[in-house]
């Protein structure tokens, strides 16, 4: 048989509770009787408590679970998730808790118990669309939760830490517009769900499901509006996941066409990336330069001179986790809504002469 808790309280001669405070309290006993108990401990080959049942007990788990709809690997490869998640985890060491990763299934009948079986204190909500089906699964346990997508039915219980994606959205189209240009492509990741990789057919921003795509699409579009080009006039094009691969495919499509657009405004930095590659294998094909825009302004934008909006990622994460484990005291504090710029580079120019 494994032995207990109350073997080495035997082995030593004192209680289970003082057993249990060499583990969990270290603090209510003298150097020196802590040493017997671990002593006796490895003699008798204790492990100690078990931490899950211990965490039951006292009612906290002392873990941050991060839910997002992606691949598991996606935290670790996009760049801006890296940073977001970098800024998590500093707040949450901060705080002495630790971090769970819980990626989310598509299939929404495992959503419930994806998260039921998440060991956490709440949820930061990372990217997870429209979120509402999990959000009501993390409130059926009872737990907090903090989204990174500002919400316009917010209520004040609710908290989020994001940007205001269609503003950030419109001032780089904005910029692109006054540039001259008309024949303008957008990209995005999945615009629409299972659609291929290429031009699809969108009746309008409002239709794309993700509210980061929506409010950064529409951002697009009023821009545009405001300069006579309709939305029947934009092509949208889908990557089939946020990677360079995908945004080189999806552009390359529209590039074989008799009037390739002459500039392209993607929805992430990720994506536009891509798109300088496809750009750059099309090489003298094109009759005319192709201004380029992306979003996020990961690292390697600079180095690309790729025009871009900066969002504070870091920020974000430590705001998202700081909000989970400090709950303001004024509930319009949890709904946080942070600065971006515009920074433009040498990926955009004048759109070419008719």
């Amino acid at each position: 048989m494994k032995p207990t808790l109350q073997d080495v309280a035997d082995a030593v001669g004192v209680s289970r509770s003082t057993v249990s405070n060499a583990y969990s309290r270290p603090d209510q006993l003298s150097a020196a009787l802590r040493a017997r108990i671990l002593d006796a401990a490895g003699r008798l080959g204790y492990p100690g408590p078990n931490p899950t049942a211990r965490s039951l007990r006292r009612g906290v788990v002392g873990a941050v679970g991060v839910l997002f709809t992606s691949r598991l690997s996606y935290a670790f490869t996009d760049p801006f998730a890296v940073r977001f998640l970098a800024g998590v985890g500093e707040a949450v060491e901060r705080h002495g808790s630790n971090l769970l990763l819980v990626p989310l299934p598509a299939e929404r009948a495992r959503v419930r118990a994806a998260i039921d079986n998440a060991a956490v204190d709440g949820f930061c909500v990372y990217c997870a669309g429209d979120e509402d089906w999990a959000l009501n699964a993390i409130r059926a346990r009872g737990l907090p939760y903090v989204t990174t997508a500002p919400r316009a039915d917010a209520g004040p219980t609710d908290r989020y830490v994001g940007i205001d994606e269609r503003a950030a959205a419109r001032s780089i189209a904005d910029h692109v517009a006054a540039l001259g240009h008309r024949r303008v492509a957008l990209l995005g990741e999945s615009v629409l769900p299972q659609a291929a990789a290429g031009p699809l057919r969108l009746a309008g921003p409002a239709d794309a499901p993700h509210p980061t795509t929506r409010g950064r699409l529409t951002g697009f579009a009023e821009a545009f509006a405001a300069v006579g080009v309709e939305w029947s006039a934009v092509t949208v094009l889908n990557a089939t996941d946020n990677s360079r691969a995908a945004g080189a495919a999806a552009l390359s499509a529209a590039l074989a066409g008799d009037r390739p657009p002459t500039a392209v405004l993607a929805c992430s930095d990720v994506l536009a990336l891509g798109a300088l590659d496809a750009l750059a294998r099309a090489g003298e094909r094109l009759a005319h330069p192709v201004s380029v825009t992306g979003f996020d302004d990961i690292a390697e934008a600079a180095s690309a001179g790729l025009t871009t909006v900066r969002q504070p990622a870091e920020e974000k994460g430590r705001l998202a986790a700081a909000l989970l484990l400090e709950p303001p005291a004024d509930p319009a504090d949890g709904h946080v809504l942070l600065p971006t710029d515009l920074v433009v580079r040498t990926s955009t120019g004048p759109a070419p002469r008719s």
